[in-house]
């Protein structure tokens, strides 16, 4: 029975969840989701992960945040004046904005804080400083 080694194409079911069981990804009500390992395109600990499993085989794995979006960047914090926001938009904790840098890339920030004539925002990834557990499905090796 071959298992998943690195450089393979795998379809994996998957279910995200934080380590208070609040799930925030899953593909169960999806198709499956096909990668292939090595091109970084997953975080670290999820392609460690898969290595090794076979087909329709299940495991539970516990991913360390510093294999899956690393700690809480501070430098990732910034300041802004709600004179930059659009006029109609009231901006609230937890609320995610978009913008553009200054070679018009966007990137999503959240509302971290809201002060009185600004707003704190924060470019970290949403699961920064997390660790992660994933249940995870090898559907196909392709």
């Amino acid at each position: 029975m071959s298992k998943v080694k690195e450089n393979d194409t795998v379809k994996v079911h998957y279910t995200g969840k934080l380590t208070d069981g609040q799930v925030f990804d899953s593909s169960l009500q999806r198709e499956p989701l096909e990668i292939k390992l090595g091109e970084g395109q997953l975080i670290p600990g999820f392609e460690k992960g898969l290595i090794d499993m076979a087909v329709n085989e299940k495991k539970t794995i516990t991913i360390d945040k510093q294999d899956a979006y690393g700690e809480v960047n501070e430098a990732l914090f910034q300041k802004i004046s709600k004179t930059q926001l659009p006029e109609d938009l009231k901006p609230e904790v937890g609320m995610g904005l978009v913008g553009a840098n200054a070679q018009g890339q966007e990137q999503q920030f959240r509302v971290a804080k809201v002060e009185e004539e600004d707003i704190i925002i924060d470019a970290n990834h949403p699961l920064a400083g997390q660790d992660l557990v994933f249940d995870l499905e090898v559907v196909e090796i392709l």
